[in-house]
């Protein structure tokens, strides 16, 4: 889980993860936030055994977060690692159906996402632009980088470590929003097995969202040079 000013929504995020998922660590990836999100997590894991955190100098991105969070689920020998947003936009009741897809070992999945455009998903609180936005860029990913998901973009998803194994997490160019495209694509030419469960997307209440036009763009630009190797097959 990665943070950036996050204390208003992180302390009740935190207690209804371990209420839905009791057997789980739960590891805190904070870039200096500014309002003691960081300060909340060092005090509280003095109480919580079950939390891990690490602190970062700066806000260096979500996708570099989430491939430092890949790197210590490979380190500390996971077997699997579940990424999910620190704002309530996914819903800890969700849990039990993404581990399920992975989870045990003979599961059908290497990787389950939480998705918002199959059967029973939905997003609430969203304005039309986003909506439309968010919809017009997972159709073009999908054609693009030849992906049988219907959400691309979303990153409530559950992976098995043993596939992340399988990619260099150093030559993964995205450190923004776009790693989540990215990942699928480098994972999918892996051979990889994707599912998807429905999940209700619930726009932030607390706090400020990080996306910004500049991060759809690049996410853009970066579908775009995936798709061209996808498409030259090299």
């Amino acid at each position: 889980m990665a943070t950036y000013n996050e204390i208003e929504n992180l302390p009740r995020l935190v207690e209804e993860v371990f209420q839905n998922a009791p057997d789980v660590h739960l590891l805190v990836i904070d870039d200096n936030s500014p309002d003691g999100t960081g300060r909340w997590c060092e005090e509280r894991l003095a109480t919580e055994s079950r939390l891990r955190f690490l602190h970062r100098p700066g806000k260096l991105g979500l996708g570099s977060a989430t491939l430092a969070g890949f790197r210590f689920a490979i380190e500390h020998q996971y077997e699997y690692v579940l990424t999910m947003d620190a704002d309530f936009s996914h819903q800890p009741r969700h849990l039990p159906a993404l581990r399920a897809g992975v989870e045990p070992n003979n599961a059908k999945f290497d990787v389950m996402i939480g998705s918002r455009y199959v059967a029973g998903g939905g997003v609430e609180g969203w304005p039309l632009h986003r909506r439309l936005m968010s919809r017009t860029i997972n159709t073009f990913a999908r054609w693009m980088l030849g992906l049988q998901v219907n959400d691309c973009s979303g990153a409530f998803r559950c992976y098995r470590v043993s596939v992340l194994k399988s990619l260099d997490l150093d030559h993964i160019r995205s450190r923004g929003y776009s790693y989540l495209e990215e990942i699928l694509w480098l994972l999918h030419r892996q051979g990889a097995r994707f599912g998807e469960t429905p999940i209700t997307f619930v726009d932030r209440v607390f706090g400020q969202t990080k996306i910004n036009t500049r991060e759809a763009i690049a996410a853009v630009l970066l579908i775009c040079r995936l798709g061209f190797r996808h498409w030259l097959q090299f």
